[in-house]
């Protein structure tokens, strides 16, 4: 597991000892990350691409894999250190608001069913301030989450609605957070699992498996990305088949946050998303190998 804080010399040989690895950022900073020959392979694309120029100097990104198969985290990167949320928050709210039908205290008909949909499959913000006026606002269902699933939003902040033009900056949460939540959904442990499953499953953007050569046409993705000028990821679940016809699912987080306000929006979200592609896919090959796919 990652940590954001720096180890002492005596809690770094414990560490060691127990067979913990250690990777240096750029910043000099030390974090822990899981002995893997795929989280060795991301580390070396993210520096060729900051040799190359292609992540920049004040961009640090963070990087998250799990496979369910084998009940194994295999790329743990920056997993704890707090990030820029964007749209990637919204799964929350999806949760929040499912723990409250739960409680009996909201009803999941048409309408929010509409809400719903459109603030997860085409990130619609007017729909995602709807869902979180419906558990109090951001406060509040903040609260609601960090008292029911604390596990799940241990480095979460949920402070603002989504600002008019979509410049949402304040709301943060990690890698690992999100690892977490996916977790916790995929084997159902949370309200209303199947239908946040079958909402994240409905044909939109993503940018774990579309434009990834290397991830088989058909293969399915659970997600939800996340897009600002100073924010770039997306957390899901990709459920493969092997050659045997057998699925396997694991996942992928990837988030990549800028220092400064990007003014040419457009051509960097393209580009940061296909760094986020190429992490995608050095995984799938890492999985095929291990999974048979």
């Amino acid at each position: 597991m990652s940590h954001s804080r720096t180890h002492t010399p005596c809690r770094l040989g414990l560490a060691l000892a127990l067979g913990i690895t250690f990777l240096f950022t750029s910043a000099g900073q030390l974090y822990a990350g899981v002995d893997s020959d795929l989280e060795l392979a991301v580390e070396r694309y993210v520096k060729k691409l900051r040799s190359q120029g292609k992540l920049r100097g004040d961009e640090r990104t963070a990087w998250s894999v799990y496979d369910f198969t084998n009940d194994k985290k295999l790329v743990s990167i920056n997993e704890n250190v707090p990030m820029q949320a964007a749209s990637m928050i919204k799964p929350y709210l999806a949760l929040a608001f499912f723990h409250q039908v739960k409680a009996g205290k909201l009803v999941y008909g048409p309408e929010s069913k509409r809400q719903m949909e459109r603030m997860i499959q085409v990130s619609d913000n007017n729909a995602t301030n709807w869902v979180m006026r419906q558990t109090g606002g951001p406060v509040s269902t903040q609260r609601l989450l960090k008292a029911h699933y604390p596990s799940l939003c241990q480095n979460m902040s949920l402070v603002e609605y989504i600002p008019s033009g979509g410049r949402t900056y304040r709301n943060k949460a990690s890698a690992k957070d999100y690892s977490r939540f996916l977790y916790a959904l995929w084997k159902d442990r949370l309200p209303h699992s199947s239908e946040m499953k079958r909402i994240m499953n409905l044909p939109g953007s993503d940018r774990l498996y579309t434009k990834v050569p290397a991830v088989p046409k058909g293969t399915k993705v659970y997600n939800k990305t996340g897009s600002t000028a100073m924010c770039c990821g997306d957390m899901g679940i990709i459920y493969a088949v092997d050659k045997n016809g057998r699925r396997h699912a694991y996942t992928v987080i990837g988030i990549i946050e800028s220092g400064r306000r990007n003014t040419s929006y457009g051509p960097w979200i393209s580009s940061r998303a296909n760094v986020i592609r190429g992490v995608s896919g050095i995984v799938y090959n890492g999985m095929k190998k291990q999974l048979n796919l």
